[in-house]
């Protein structure tokens, strides 16, 4: 029965473990060949993670697994499968062959610490899983370490993240002193919000702001996505964004339940300055792992619509548009991977014709923009639909309307990749080059997720009937 209620963390680990046994029976000149199996046995993961099976309680209460945690373990597996469909380019450059098994070993690390997160059903266990996943991003953010850019990278989410873990400590340390216990359910019944108890989830939420890259926590983001390998980045961007959000709202919609009044009026503030300062700073950027940084900055203010609407529907619409956002980001950022891999080029300006030269790509680009800037009929528009219909649902009429204009807004900044890549000319675009069969798998199942989810998917009556559970 363990092993089928932690199945998704122990099959990680069991992964690990073999990565390592390899490891150090592999000679050094042979280290692409763990590239292959790696994949395999993640792609057995997912699949058996997509199985039902049993859900409950470990540990005294200190793991619970639902069938909602399941689900969203399942969304980020996909996910970090995309991921290393398209790292295998880069991984086979010969810079990178001595160091293929810490990047797998790196990655399931911090997979496994979300996958606490999300199970966690104590503050320690949330706490343990947050560190497991962020100290091995501190190391892959820093994987290219002979490259100043990516080894200032390393230095700079270590100290931000050290910093905002300090920060969320002390506001758990607060929540126990005054309720004197760490258990999520008897949290929620010890809160009454007192100002003691206002300012550790003040500190709390501060911490996990640092995490999801909320205005004005932000700063560290655009220097480190640019400063990491763009396989990095995309995982950063993505992956550990995805999960922070979704521990957030679990913890928002139970543990404070009790002060949700006041926490919707710090996530309305916050939503504001988040959507408006993330757009306004991307139509500055030329450097796509920068623009794509504030893009995503901008999209966790949108995201913090579907949590403000404290409902079933709000953790619907949060967990639909981070799988959207997954499959959107990810297909951008996939072209921008193959692009640098092969060319160097990270410019927009150097994406001026691709479209001659490279009309697939182009064309992958272009649907993950608008599905990222919400355009019908792409899976992103019925995302933002729905959250902006949480957000409405709570009468919150003018952050709805604030958010409408910043979508207008991002339409701009999106739009002007495509213009450089379908109407500028270069009298020296990107040459023709064809990818690996790898990226070319990615791409494929980005593009399949930003035209399948929205039209014909019954992922979010899923998703909905399942956060039923929650409230």
């Amino acid at each position: 029965m363990l092993m089928l209620i932690m199945r998704h963390e122990l099959l990680l680990v069991c992964i690990t473990v073999i990565l390592l046994l390899v490891e150090i029976a592999l000679p050094a000149d042979r280290k692409t060949k763990i590239i292959l199996p790696a994949i395999i046995l993640f792609g057995l993961v997912m699949i058996l993670g997509l199985i039902p099976g049993p859900t409950g309680t470990l540990f005294g209460g200190m793991y619970v697994t639902t069938p909602l945690t399941l689900m969203m373990k399942n969304i980020l597996v996909m996910g970090v499968f995309i991921v290393l469909l398209q790292s295998v380019g880069w991984l086979k450059m010969a810079e990178n062959h001595e160091k293929i098994s810490e990047y797998f070993i790196l990655l399931f690390s911090t997979l496994i610490g979300m996958e606490y997160m999300l199970s966690a059903g104590d503050f320690l266990m949330f706490y343990l899983g947050l560190e497991l996943a962020t100290i091995p991003l501190t190391a892959l953010a820093a994987f290219e370490r002979f490259k100043e850019r990516s080894a200032e990278a390393g230095v700079k989410m270590i100290f931000i993240s050290a910093l905002s873990s300090g920060i969320l400590l002390y506001g758990i340390s607060m929540i126990y002193g005054t309720t004197g216990t760490l258990y999520f359910g008897e949290v929620l019944a010890g809160i009454d919000g007192s100002p003691l108890q206002i300012l550790a989830f003040i500190f709390f939420l501060s911490g996990m702001a640092f995490k999801i890259s909320l205005v004005p926590f932000h700063l560290w983001t655009a220097d480190v996505y640019e400063g990491a390998p763009v396989n990095i980045t995309s995982y950063l961007s993505v992956i550990s964004k995805g999960a922070a959000v979704m521990v957030l709202t679990i913890l928002l919609y139970t543990v404070f339940a009790k002060i949700t009044a006041m926490w919707q009026d710090v996530l309305y503030i916050l939503a504001i300055l988040t959507m408006t300062i993330g757009n306004l700073f991307a139509m500055r950027q030329q450097n796509l792992k920068r623009f794509l940084a504030f893009s995503s900055i901008a999209q966790a203010g949108f995201i913090l619509l579907g949590i403000i609407g404290a409902s079933q529907l709000g953790m619907t619409t949060v967990i639909f548009f981070v799988l959207i956002y997954i499959f959107s980001n990810l297909g951008a950022f996939g072209v921008v991977s193959v692009i640098a891999n092969r060319t160097g080029k990270e410019r927009i300006d150097e994406y001026d014709g691709l479209y001659r030269t490279n009309p697939l790509l182009s064309l992958t680009m272009m649907l993950a923009l608008f599905s990222l800037a919400g355009i019908p009929p792409v899976a992103g528009f019925f995302g933002k639909f729905f959250l902006f219909a949480a957000a409405a649902k709570e009468g919150l009429y003018i952050l709805v309307l604030i958010a409408v204009l910043n979508t207008i807004i991002s339409l701009y900044y999106y739009l002007l990749v495509v213009k450089a890549m379908f109407l500028n000319r270069s009298d020296q675009p990107i040459a023709y080059f064809r990818s690996d069969g790898y990226a070319r798998l990615g791409l494929a199942l980005c593009i399949a997720g930003i035209v399948i989810i929205g039209l014909v998917s019954p992922v979010y009556e899923m998703i909905n009937r399942l956060a039923f559970g929650i409230n």
